[in-house]
């Protein structure tokens, strides 16, 4: 499973999450999506989502901690083949993490991978019965444990690389939550500090994603950037000289097209995938959704072929300063992957 497994680094909430028939709640009716980035530090540039337990319904995959191997691994397969865990920093980790830390994706609730020019870490979401047990786990593998148990366990590059080569550095250092049965992971100690500070309150948190994130809803996977990163993630700067004259030409026939604040793209329950571009009001809003609904059933620079090949076009609409596209892919199509790596459809700047 190579040829996507780490494209949440190129890649680019829920009311209640229903975890083996319970309705997890997170504090009103914030989902756990909108929670979690809501708890990423200050900073954060992208943030890669992946609601494992919805995932897993939608495979009809019932796995748990004591799942063997082979079942995880069919699991992820369909998974990356229904374009459903590309957003996932964990894949590739999956099988070891199953085997010898004793949680993964078959028991995960949810996972956000928080990505800033800071560092980075992995956010984990687990029931408390697998929480739980995670601490004698990482005893045996021969962390070294805080002397206070919501502090930092230090592994290392060096420990990660004996213990398995397929675990990712993230999980050089990881730290544990029992309050909101989250476990933190990082591949410094460092900014595995100042994500827990985040996450308790007692440090600067993201800022300028909620209203992209709201709009998802309660996305299987997802994708959100900030205005920032966006400029410079999908900008068709990244296609040769041929593509980005093509480009040229179709931004002039549709229209004017403007920077964005914020962005996400979340694959959704029903299927479809959703796209919300946050404007600097609603009239530059409106004038985003008429271009783009232009460019979004035209050709695709930079990436080759039209995005007609990859999704019908559901709608365009602008809803205050959003403009929102609700896109049906095509069947065997990558949208959430493939459309995360500059079409002139998200042009920002």
């Amino acid at each position: 499973m190579p040829r996507r497994l780490w494209l949440a680094g190129a890649v680019v909430a829920v009311l209640a999450l229903v975890v083996g028939g319970v309705v997890w709640l997170r504090r009103g009716e914030q989902s756990s999506f909108a929670w979690a980035v809501a708890h990423a530090p200050a900073g954060t540039q992208r943030a890669s989502w992946t609601d494992w337990a919805a995932v897993r319904r939608h495979e009809g995959a019932g796995l748990s901690s004591r799942s063997s191997a082979a079942d995880l691994h069919h699991f992820l397969s369909r998974s990356f083949d229904d374009d459903l865990s590309s957003t996932s920093a964990l894949v590739q980790s999956a099988p070891t993490l199953q085997q010898r830390f004793g949680f993964s994706p078959a028991d995960a609730d949810w996972e956000l991978f928080s990505q800033s020019d800071q560092g980075a870490v992995v956010m984990v979401h687990l029931p408390a019965a697998v929480l739980d047990a995670v601490p004698g786990r990482l005893r045996a593998l021969g962390y070294q444990e805080p002397s206070d148990p919501g502090g930092v366990w230090s592994g290392g590059s060096d420990l990660v690389a004996r213990i398995s080569p397929d675990l990712t550095p993230e999980l050089s250092y990881l730290a544990i939550d029992t309050q909101d049965s989250v476990i933190l992971a990082s591949d410094t100690s460092a900014f595995l500090t100042v994500a827990l500070d985040a996450v308790g309150g007692r440090g600067a948190r993201v800022s300028g994603l909620g209203a992209v994130v709201a709009d998802a809803g309660e996305p299987l996977s997802s994708a959100v950037y900030s205005g920032d990163y966006a400029c410079a993630a999908l900008a068709m700067a990244h296609a040769g000289a041929s593509d980005q004259a093509a480009a040229r030409r179709l931004l002039a026939a549709a229209g004017e097209v403007n920077p964005y604040s914020a962005f996400a793209m979340s694959d959704e329950p029903d299927g479809s995938v959703r796209v919300a571009l946050e404007f600097d009001g609603s009239e530059t809003a409106r004038t985003n959704a008429d271009t783009r609904a232009v460019l979004a059933r035209g050709p695709a620079p930079g990436q080759g072929g039209t995005f007609g090949e990859r999704f019908t076009v559901d709608s365009v609409t602008a809803h205050g300063s959003l403009v929102v596209m609700r896109l049906a892919p095509r069947r065997g199509a990558y949208v959430l992957s493939d459309l995360s790596t500059g079409p002139v459809l998200f042009a920002t700047c």
